[in-house]
């Protein structure tokens, strides 16, 4: 039957042989068989691409630009209203982090954040600015092999741009904390003020849940269309961005699972261990959002004829005729 009906529609009689219902069953056909090759194809640039050695260097990155990013959270959202608003939003990403990473984390923050909160925010913002957004100056990089795009943008307008998506990126980040902070009580309250139904409150720790990933998915597709030197619309970063993210937590706590139960890197590792694990986390942080560029980059090519388009092509080579 399938092939028939195939047959129909490339000599172009499917308009009088098919039926409305059977024509929506062939293209969700098409759509996932669409879905399926680009998966296979990201497997392909996954290996071809080396995609865990970019991750491992990625990681790196991450590292240099954690403690500095935290350090300016720190100091920033002292001056808010809010009772102990940073030691709530390191016990959320204790739910990610392996726990020996996040004692470290803690203890170097305390050493280095407590007695100096206000000269990071006046005289240190610049430079732990510029030290966070290193980790997306190498995201900018990356994603470009992982788009197999070329980017001759220069440093002076990469860096700046490492710059914006630190704040960008950064900000929906807070914005994911601060729906985890206000936690599944919040419904209660909020239904008692603008009355509304029982209902409401069940679904409110569901829903709260679901506007973080929301966020955070917002997050990561920011990232997918401004870092690399790519034309592509906002939601056609959506694919790679759900994976990533979906990659992402489930590794995270995969990875906790395996930390508390299984693994003890202080044992091999001594008082490096809780670094080791923090390297490992973000190393898989960086495979999920790689993974997911490079499903982008597959629905990219298959729409476009298998040539993704540049922000800023490279110039043309003229050639010069020498017998003029």
């Amino acid at each position: 039957m399938w092939g028939k009906l195939w047959w129909l529609r490339v000599s172009g009689q499917e308009n009088f042989s098919i039926l409305p219902e059977t024509r929506t069953r062939i293209q969700l056909v098409v759509r996932l068989e669409g879905i399926k090759n680009a998966l296979s194809r990201t497997y392909g640039d996954v290996v071809r691409n080396h995609t865990t050695q970019m991750a491992a260097a990625l990681s790196y990155y991450f590292v240099l630009s954690l403690f500095p990013a935290l350090i300016f959270l720190s100091a920033a959202v002292a001056y808010l209203p809010v009772p102990d608003l940073f030691g709530q939003a390191l016990s959320l990403m204790a739910r990610f982090i392996p726990p020996d990473s996040m004692g470290l984390v803690r203890r170097i923050l305390a050493d280095v954040v407590t007695p100096n909160r206000g000269a990071f925010l006046s005289f240190g913002i610049l430079g732990t600015l510029w030290a966070a957004s290193g980790g997306f100056s190498a995201a900018i990089e990356v994603l470009n092999v992982a788009y197999d795009v070329q980017d001759d943008r220069p440093f002076w307008k990469t860096r700046p741009l490492a710059v914006g998506l630190a704040f960008a990126i950064g900000g929906l980040l807070l914005l994911t904390l601060a729906v985890m902070i206000v936690g599944p009580r919040f419904g209660e309250w909020l239904a008692s003020r603008v009355h509304l139904s029982n209902v409401f409150v069940f679904l409110w720790p569901f829903i709260h849940w679901s506007i973080a990933i929301a966020f955070t998915i917002l997050a990561v597709e920011a990232l997918y269309y401004l870092a690399p030197n790519v034309k592509q619309r906002f939601l056609a970063t959506l694919p790679g961005a759900m994976l990533a993210v979906g990659c992402w937590i489930a590794l995270s706590y995969l990875l906790g699972f395996y930390f508390r139960h299984f693994a003890n890197f202080n044992k091999t590792y001594g008082t490096l261990g809780a670094g080791i694990a923090l390297m490992v986390w973000l190393y898989w942080t960086g495979f999920a959002i790689l993974v997911g560029a490079e499903l982008n980059s597959e629905l990219a090519k298959s729409s476009s004829g298998g040539r993704i388009a540049e922000k800023h092509e490279p110039p043309p080579i003229t050639k010069i005729d020498f017998a003029a």
